[in-house]
């Protein structure tokens, strides 16, 4: 039986401030007796966070919740149907540097092995890596990035950093 204990979640996202919040789906599946993450890597061309990994995402469109925007972006950026995913929470509340939004990430767990297809235009590359590598402390480090402290994860060739560092850490409840 896979362990699905998640103890950064909440059961409702925050109370925002009236203004528009951008989104993510954390999207989580079962396989081979392990949790998978499903993160992407954006193309070099995009005008924020180019080359980063990061969650399926986005702005919202006109009157969407956050959970609209964050099925609706998954389904664009990387195939995932809306009906198969189970919102299991919400992570807090996040802004990135490059990024004038709040956004909002939404965890869900997707009902089987999704069939990913990526857009080439959103996304370079998928990644799937297992809750159980992510809780390796060993295989975090930390850095001091112009007087911020930020984690860092070495993942197939990738580096796993800011924002979507911090949510995944929150997300398995690695900070205290």
């Amino acid at each position: 039986m896979v362990d699905w204990d998640l103890p950064g979640l909440f059961s409702r996202p925050q109370k925002g401030n009236g203004e528009p919040r951008a989104a993510v789906l954390a999207p989580l599946f079962e396989q081979d007796g392990d949790i998978r993450l499903v993160l992407t890597k954006r193309p070099m061309h995009m005008p924020t966070h180019p080359g980063d990994l990061a969650f399926p995402g986005g702005k919202p469109k006109p009157g969407e919740s956050p959970v609209e925007t964050a099925l609706r972006e998954a389904q664009e950026e990387v195939g995932i149907r809306p009906e198969s995913v189970e919102v299991l929470g919400f992570l807090e509340e996040i802004h990135t540097v490059s990024y004038e939004r709040m956004v909002v990430p939404v965890v869900g767990r997707l009902a089987q092995v999704p069939d990913l297809v990526p857009d080439p235009t959103e996304v370079a590359r998928i990644l799937l890596p297992t809750l159980t590598e992510l809780r390796d402390q060993g295989r975090w480090r930390r850095e001091d990035w112009n007087g911020h402290t930020l984690d860092f994860f070495e993942l197939d060739g990738e580096t796993l950093w800011g924002a979507t560092a911090r949510m995944v850490r929150q997300l398995l409840g690695l900070d205290s």
